[in-house]
């Protein structure tokens, strides 16, 4: 498992950033309407959507979901190095890196935008069934919309 050291009084994950991108991240299911961040997290993380809404803490509202500062914040407590920008000729050659999180733009599917983890496996996308009920998590070949923000690792610019 990825997690190295849990600190129940601080609340806040360690995550062995060399080990995190070499495994092949599993499918994680949002849990709530506005929950793709949370479970995009969950995946690159290695650890269940609940211990992830635990590490968002403050940073996640239910109705609102999570805004690309507030994933870059959580990732922080969990030890790793992202940052977030809007989709860019700078950045748009980064899409494809494995362990980035894309946002798109609304779709008619996805009505107001959706989060999606770059995997070594194509994309997780934890609500693939949309807008069927039970919710489902799983991995497709292409982006199910075009890329408006990516949150990436600061070591891909």
């Amino acid at each position: 498992m990825l997690i190295k050291e849990w600190k129940k009084e601080k609340k806040y994950i360690h995550v062995d950033d060399s080990l995190n991108y070499k495994m092949s991240h599993k499918p994680i299911t949002q849990e709530e309407p506005m929950g793709c961040g949370v479970a995009c997290v969950a995946s690159l993380l290695g650890i269940s959507y609940k211990k992830t809404l635990k590490l968002f803490g403050r940073n996640y509202n239910l109705k609102k979901g999570a805004y690309c500062d507030d994933i870059v914040k959580t990732l922080k407590k969990a030890g790793l190095n992202y940052n977030y920008s809007k989709v860019n000729g700078k950045t748009k050659k980064y899409i494809n890196k494995i362990g980035s999180i894309i946002f798109i733009s609304p779709t008619k599917k996805y009505r107001i935008g959706h989060y999606l983890l770059k995997t070594e496996n194509g994309w997780m996308n934890p609500w693939v069934n949309l807008p069927k009920n039970p919710i489902k998590a799983g991995l497709q070949k292409k982006l199910p919309g075009k890329p408006q923000w990516i949150i990436y690792r600061n070591s891909n610019l």
